[in-house]
């Protein structure tokens, strides 16, 4: 009895963590079963090449690493992370919420490329081997919380100034440019959820955000 996977995508700032918290609050009121994943999973051995990429490693800028390679990162920690904590609670019928997923790896690297032919190619590679070799589930939905990109870049620097760290997509303004275009055209392609963040220029309440984001969750259920 298969469960359902939940995906939360979104440029940095958008909110993925905070409304992946209050889905899993209001569906355990419910009185359903759900656990809450984020990737990376920077708690586990499994991410230590993620880790070695974002803080510039192995080049200071994303483009320094392929997205075939750099996507092989992230695709092994998915594959830990699925084994050990979360493979036997989804099969037996549980929800599963995810911060990011499979899904970060499409738009994060296919900007690497200007051709679309050659991002048409590592998409249909990309999910060959995460969805295929690997055997990671496909998500039943993924949710796009947009945000205008000013808005992400101001709360990605003001998260800078209280200390939080920024890796080397944070820091490379014009990629995140890249990514937030990217999502737009994948939103069209997988057919994604997408859920505006902001209403005449202002941002919406996290609660207003989040009844969108349990009406879409519902219609899955259903």
């Amino acid at each position: 009895m298969k469960g359902k996977l939940i995906v939360l995508e979104g440029i940095d700032g958008s909110g993925k963590e905070t409304q992946s918290n209050l889905l899993e609050k209001k569906l355990k009121e419910k009185g359903r079963e759900v656990m809450h994943i984020s990737f990376p999973d920077y708690e586990s051995p499994s991410s230590a090449l993620v880790k070695m990429y974002l803080k510039g490693d192995f080049g200071k800028n994303p483009e320094d690493v392929n997205p075939y390679a750099a996507s092989l990162f992230y695709a092994v920690d998915r594959f830990a992370s699925y084994r050990m904590k979360w493979k036997d609670f989804y099969e037996k019928g549980g929800i599963v919420i995810a911060d990011r997923y499979t899904t970060s790896n499409m738009v994060h690297q296919m900007t690497k490329y200007e051709d679309e032919v050659k991002r048409k190619d590592f998409l249909s590679w990309l999910e060959k081997t995460e969805y295929g070799e690997l055997e990671l589930p496909r998500p039943d939905l993924v949710i796009l919380l947009d945000i205008p990109l000013a808005v992400s870049e101001n709360l990605v620097k003001e998260r800078a100034k209280k200390g939080g760290s920024m890796d080397i997509h944070e820091q490379n303004l014009d990629y995140l440019r890249k990514c937030h275009d990217a999502y737009r055209q994948l939103v069209a392609l997988y057919h994604w959820k997408r859920i505006p963040c902001t209403e005449e220029g202002r941002l919406r309440s996290i609660e207003d955000i989040g009844k969108d984001v349990e009406k879409a969750v519902a219609a899955v259920m259903e």
